[in-house]
């Protein structure tokens, strides 16, 4: 009946929206992630080819520009240094703290998030290793931190093996030796490309840290309610 499917179709709508909303911070990040690496594969193609061309080479289909070192060494180069940034803050928060800031666990009390799982009272909704215990439990109390710090590591070795590719192009063509992934590591070039990133992201992680001690954003979760005094730590 026309009545029963328009229903249908308004709940199933409502539903959808529903899900949008809920999960909106999300989306609206991926979506901006995807636009920015199309973006810098348009353009780093563009700035590879240019580079084959004037060195007497001979550009490359753009499907395999994403195979090329170059693309590699730039995406993971950057993805390594975020993901150091949020594995490393996720850890330092647990023992470290800043009087005044919202990015702090307050001073001097527990936390929910310092309360021990295994005194916790067990539900339909606990999550699975919290009611299973032993090592699926030690995993899942601290797999935040791991999930964050194996990104960083397999960034890491991508950003190794891209780099030495663009590293052995530039020697040859200076009538210099090659390198391979683990000697590229021990290159002065690699570490200035790991270093300048991580500098970056850790003065991002301080001055957030720090302003949020006098600065206000209302509305936002990362900051202190506006009429909250500076000297009060955490939310």
């Amino acid at each position: 009946m026309p009545g029963v499917e328009t229903d249908s179709i308004s709940r199933e709508r409502s539903r959808t929206g529903r899900w949008l909303h809920e999960h909106a911070l999300l989306l609206v990040c991926l979506a901006i992630f995807l636009l920015c690496l199309v973006g810098m594969a348009v353009s780093g193609y563009q700035v590879y080819t240019d580079d084959r061309l004037e060195h007497g080479g001979t550009a490359i289909a753009f499907g395999d520009y994403f195979r090329s070192g170059h693309f590699i060494e730039a995406t993971f180069e950057n993805w390594e240094s975020e993901f150091l940034q949020m594995g490393a803050y996720v850890v330092l928060t647990i023992f470290l703290f800043q009087k005044g800031s919202s990015e702090s666990k307050p001073m001097g009390e527990r936390t929910p998030q310092d309360e021990d799982p295994r005194h916790a009272a067990v539900g339909p909704g606990t999550p699975w290793p919290v009611r299973r215990g032993g090592i699926w439990l030690v995993l899942y109390e601290n797999s935040l931190a791991i999930f964050f710090f194996v990104l960083f590591a397999l960034s890491f070795w991508f950003h190794a093996v891209g780099g030495a590719e663009v590293y052995s192009a530039e020697q040859a063509q200076h009538g210099l030796p090659t390198v391979g992934v683990i000697e590229y590591l021990g290159t002065s070039q690699f570490w200035f490309e790991s270093m300048q990133n991580w500098q970056s992201e850790f003065l991002a992680v301080a001055a957030i840290v720090g302003a949020s001690v006098y600065l206000r954003q209302r509305g936002s979760p990362e900051s202190k309610p506006v009429a909250t005094p500076h000297h009060e730590t955490g939310a």
